[in-house]
């Protein structure tokens, strides 16, 4: 499969016109409407929906638009590995990090490599640990902070000096929000908000002694942007680390740990046997 082609198909996407992105791609319309009719018999399926004045993407389509993105920054970005590779510590490193307390360490270590390396850049992806794992696995990261548990088969893992507390995230004008700290049993009634990542159910489910089915789960979410918003509308609790909440704070919201006290950890993280070009090599060595 010719890498040029799915270029061609991203254009036409983009442009919703096989006129326009031919002119954009310096290529005539009959042989872009080839090419992609050529690619479409490759695959065994139909990306396009040829209208008189537009295209628009099959359910396919949409499908193979997003893998072939996540292709073409592979392609890319394994292009300026090779060009930054040399004994000079220079090109970019990219970096996926979980939104917690540990972005700021981050953002230290990366402050004092950027003054010690200077022509080193660097490309920042926030997400919650499964999504970060799934940029690590393509490739298109080349490390990524998470908070633990971590399955640790496929990665390597440097211990970071971050613990972050459990608890709950309430409204700040609720009775429970008086409380200093709040214990497993006063949560089990409660409506609550939980992360939808598996082995942290796992986790939350050895703490609390009872598997979630049995609480009173309203919804479930990756990251806090959305449920946040809800939590000033209804009357429900969040289960959440303590950094994910004091990251970005808001005034009419607080967060009450558990007690007993329950930590968790975080890691930075990168895949096993992998090659790097020397800055993002380098980067891993100073920030141990």
């Amino acid at each position: 499969m010719d890498i040029r082609v799915l270029k061609y198909f991203v254009m036409i996407a983009k442009e919703e016109n096989i006129t326009r992105a031919s002119e954009k791609l310096n290529i005539t319309q009959p042989t872009l409407s080839r090419q992609i009719q050529d690619l479409e018999e490759e695959i065994g399926a139909t990306l396009l929906i040829r209208g008189k004045r537009k295209v628009t993407l099959t359910d396919a389509g949409f499908l193979y638009l997003q893998r072939t993105k996540e292709i073409l920054r592979l392609v890319d970005k394994a292009e300026r590995d090779v060009q930054n590779e040399s004994d000079t510590v220079a090109g970019i490193v990219t970096i996926g990090c979980v939104e917690t307390n540990a972005a700021e360490y981050l953002m230290e270590m990366v402050a004092l490599f950027m003054k010690k390396y200077p022509l080193v850049t660097f490309e920042f992806y926030n997400g919650f640990s499964d999504d970060i794992k799934e940029k690590l696995d393509l490739g298109t990261i080349d490390v990524g902070i998470l908070i633990e548990p971590v399955e640790a088969a496929k990665y390597e893992l440097y211990q970071l000096p971050i613990k972050e507390r459990w608890g709950l995230i309430a409204n700040a004008d609720d009775p429970i929000a008086k409380k200093s700290n709040i214990s497993i049993e006063d949560i089990l009634d409660l409506p609550l908000i939980v992360t939808n990542r598996d082995i942290v159910k796992k986790e939350l489910e050895s703490w609390l002694g009872h598997e979630l089915e049995e609480l009173n789960i309203v919804a479930t979410q990756n990251l806090l942007t959305n449920t946040t918003l809800l939590l000033q509308k209804i009357r429900a609790y969040i289960v959440a680390v303590e950094g994910a909440f004091t990251i970005r704070p808001l005034e009419n919201l607080t967060f009450i740990p558990f007690s007993p006290t329950r930590e968790t950890g975080h890691v930075l993280a990168w895949k096993k046997n992998k090659v790097f070009h020397t800055a993002v090599s380098k980067f891993i060595e100073e920030f141990k």
